[in-house]
């Protein structure tokens, strides 16, 4: 990455707003009875006759600001346009929808929360930037981006409904593993690669993957994402994380276990 006014720019407004803004910029607990409804079948028929939760009880399900210790947590946003403005192949869709915050398949109640972890400014914060070489200016926009955002997603389903969700998920990840090209808030993105990753292991089932974007023309580095789709009952919790910094700095992350730990203990 070479110094550029533009590089200047973004780190001015990345270290002063933990970056935040500027990765949104770019690129809604229910009851012991209202559980134990969900996972109900009929007896003798074998027919599962599980209620999707409100969208009240939904929302006392998902994360809250609090529950996970070293994060912030706050209501997602909207994808522009949609999940009708998302566009793929139809095999293809449901790992763009996890993408995306939105329930990997169509479900009665959804919603979403995104949690960001915590992080202290850097010493680059309080210096001038005219007093930063151009090495400096690239390793403070690294590290004022070197920090996890993950979404969070919940979808409730009537009947086998989770079950087909999941399923169309981990049919995606293997079936898309070559790569697929789709449209998602107005921009195309190619994807060249989907790969299996170790899960957390949490819920009925679940399972997770990376996802390749293509090489920078600039200076060939690959953006790599993480995503988790884990089901438990009538209830699927999809996760996303992107960590723009450790993105630039070729450097490893992954979907955080504490944030899957702690939703996952709230859909127990």
């Amino acid at each position: 990455m070479k110094r550029s006014s533009g590089i200047r720019l973004c780190v001015t407004v990345a270290v002063g707003a933990l970056s935040l803004t500027l990765i949104t910029g770019c690129s809604d607990g229910g009851s012991d009875d209202a559980k134990s409804d969900a996972e109900n079948t009929a007896q003798g028929s074998g027919k599962n006759t599980a209620k999707a939760l409100t969208a009240a009880e939904l929302k006392k399900l998902a994360l809250a600001q609090g529950d996970v210790d070293g994060y912030k947590i706050e209501a997602g946003e909207s994808i522009p346009g949609g999940k009708s403005g998302i566009k793929a192949d139809e095999k293809c869709k449901p790992l763009l929808y996890v993408l995306s915050g939105v329930a990997p398949a169509d479900a009665p109640t959804e919603t979403n929360r995104m949690a960001t972890a915590d992080k202290k400014p850097s010493a680059a914060a309080t210096t001038d930037l005219d007093d930063l070489s151009g090495d400096d200016v690239e390793k403070a926009l690294t590290d004022s981006m070197s920090i996890d955002l993950t979404m969070v997603g919940l979808s409730s389903y009537d009947g086998d409904g989770a079950e087909k969700a999941f399923k169309a998920v981990s049919d995606a990840v293997k079936g898309c593993a070559g790569g697929f090209t789709g449209t998602a808030g107005g921009e195309e993105q190619k994807f060249t690669k989907i790969s299996t990753e170790k899960g957390s292991g949490t819920g009925d089932e679940s399972v997770a993957y990376a996802v390749y974007g293509e090489p920078d023309k600039t200076d060939g580095t690959t953006s790599v994402a993480h995503a988790e789709v884990v089901r438990q009952g009538n209830v699927v919790a999809t996760y996303y994380t992107m960590n723009i910094g450790a993105m630039v700095a070729d450097k490893a992350y992954t979907v955080p276990a504490a944030v899957v730990t702690a939703q996952s203990a709230k859909l127990k």
